[in-house]
């Protein structure tokens, strides 16, 4: 799975997508750009999944259409996220193309 993580998730994030293609959006092309350009970026360049810790991207983007799947961790607070990699992991695991899915509070 190609994985795409936000500039607003910890990079420590990857660890619990070990086996997988992890890149961020610090990365060149990704870094400053907003949500809608970010995916719509992310899609033309064959991510899965981009994940996310933005509570109101289902309310400022239009998410209807798309072909990848986007992951909200609801935080990202590194500790926080690094009790939770198992979760991460399998939320990531089992996204479906085209879902938005809200990570349950972590």
């Amino acid at each position: 799975m190609k994985v795409l993580l936000d500039e607003c998730v910890p990079v420590q994030v990857r660890n619990a997508l070990s086996g997988h293609e992890v890149a961020t959006a610090q990365q060149p092309g990704g870094s400053g750009l907003g949500n809608g350009d970010l995916l719509a970026a992310a899609e033309s360049a064959g991510f899965d999944l981009f994940i996310l810790s933005d509570k109101n991207l289902r309310y400022q983007q239009n998410l209807t259409g798309r072909r990848m799947a986007i992951l909200d961790l609801g935080t990202n607070h590194r500790p926080t996220l690094e009790k939770h990699f198992p979760a991460i992991r399998a939320a990531a695991e089992s996204a479906q193309p085209g879902t938005h899915r809200q990570l349950e509070s972590p």
